[in-house]
């Protein structure tokens, strides 16, 4: 991913309004995976990732940051939540899995690249299968003028098929039973080789090819899937994945703070959390994970770590993890001027999302400047009133303005609604006002 600091921090702007710290931060993290994959192998293996710990309250955008970088990455990259890990011998998921969600992500990413590059031969395969079907081929003993004929009806049936004006039409369909993958990460990898082990004993006993009657649309999604297993070299794609999981991983640890154990905590004498950080630490520090798909190596995945830590201080990590997270930004508090920008300036906003929502039903729904700003002001007095949640109370402040409106939609088609500040005011100073019914209500 050949972007620069300012190219990513400018993607970023059109999803995340404000938090520049944490979006220089993160782009320039990501800038040094570039830098350091054009040095040489020596080089490459002293630099280690400089791991990110990202502290701000619900809503203000640590996880909207991750999601966007999800997208716009081809990198292999997961989100995982701190708070669903137990400490090994409890009941639960092991830290571990979050590598092989990594490695598995990794393969998906580079499948798809392999099935892009071969797309032609993916589809001539698909393609001459139901051809086939449609028309069968000729016996040997016909006659040349047949074969023209024959050869002449197929073009024009291969250019029907591809055009989609056969997909309606129904084949009957022999396809092999192939091997199930099991990719349940949370699983030991032995106990998943013996699984699959299992399952190619039972498909080796039962030879017999299934048919079914499908559409002809219904069997290029099923044949697509058959040319993939035959056309592409399923242990380079793996190996590849392994390698760029090593390489360029990132690993978005969200809700890091619930393993934290403050002094006030009444879950102290919890040895689940404090063990879950114990069994993080040596992942996040570079150890071997093995996975059924090979033995990866930590070291140089990047780990961005978030948390609110309302309740517990970062300096409530043990030190050593603590010291794994070297580099530190603190993400603001919305104000009521950025709660605005987020309505109006990022890409397909809340009021374009309902705008387009009720445009379905032939509404066309406008929102007034001054309507905004009040929706805006509301929001950001709400958050004061009660607890602070950020940009998540848009969603059901707004929820709650376009309440009415949604409903009656369908009985106002081809007209025009505006939404004015006035309007706005009826709906929600009542609530806002009464402290008991903007706790429950907002």
């Amino acid at each position: 991913m050949n972007l620069t600091p300012k190219e990513i921090v400018s993607y970023l702007d059109n999803y995340v309004i404000a938090q520049n710290a944490a979006k220089k931060t993160i782009a320039l993290a990501l800038r040094t995976r570039y830098r350091r994959m054009q040095l040489d192998k020596e080089m490459q293996d002293e630099i280690m990732p400089k791991n990110i710990l990202m502290i701000g309250s619900t809503g203000v955008g640590k996880t909207e940051i991750s999601r966007r970088l999800a997208k716009m990455m081809k990198v292999p990259f997961i989100k995982v939540e701190a708070s669903k890990y137990t400490e090994v011998g409890f009941v639960g998921r092991d830290v571990e899995s979050m590598i092989r969600d990594l490695v598995v992500n990794s393969i998906t990413i580079v499948k798809a690249e392999q099935e892009e590059q071969n797309k032609e031969k993916m589809q001539n395969y698909v393609l001459n299968k139901i051809v086939e079907k449609l028309l069968p081929p000729l016996p040997k003993s016909v006659s040349e003028s047949k074969k023209d004929d024959y050869q002449r009806l197929l073009e024009v049936m291969e250019k029907r098929v591809a055009s989609g004006e056969m997909d309606d039409k129904i084949i009957e369909l022999e396809f092999d039973k192939m091997n199930i993958e099991f990719d349940d990460t949370n699983l030991p990898p032995e106990m998943a080789k013996v699984q699959e082990s299992f399952t190619k004993i039972f498909a080796s006993i039962n030879k017999e090819d299934n048919k079914k009657e499908v559409t002809v649309k219904d069997a290029k999604s099923i044949l697509k899937l058959e040319a993939s297993h035959k056309l592409l070299d399923i242990t380079s794609i793996n190996t590849e994945a392994l390698r760029r999981a090593e390489d360029g991983g990132i690993i978005f640890l969200d809700e890091i703070d619930k393993i934290a154990l403050s002094e006030k905590s009444q879950g102290r004498n919890d040895p689940s959390k404090e063990g879950v950080q114990r069994d993080l630490l040596p992942i996040v520090e570079g150890s071997s994970v093995t996975t059924k798909y090979g033995v990866i190596n930590t070291d140089h995945i990047l780990f961005i770590a978030a948390g609110a830590f309302h309740v517990s201080k970062p300096s409530d990590l043990i030190p050593e993890l603590q010291g794994r997270f070297p580099l530190r930004v603190e993400l603001e508090s919305l104000t009521e001027e950025t709660l605005y920008k987020i309505l109006t300036q990022t890409q397909n906003s809340l009021l374009k999302q309902y705008e387009a929502l009720l445009a379905v039903e032939g509404m066309k729904l406008i929102f007034e400047d001054e309507a905004v700003r009040t929706i805006a002001k509301l929001s950001h007095h709400a958050n004061e009133l009660t607890e602070d949640i950020g940009a998540r109370r848009l969603h059901t402040v707004l929820e709650k303005v376009l309440e009415e409106i949604s409903f009656d939609a369908n009985e106002h088609k081809d007209e025009e609604y505006i939404v004015t500040s006035k309007y706005v005011h009826e709906i929600l100073d009542e609530v806002i006002e009464d402290d008991d019914l903007s706790r429950y209500i907002l």
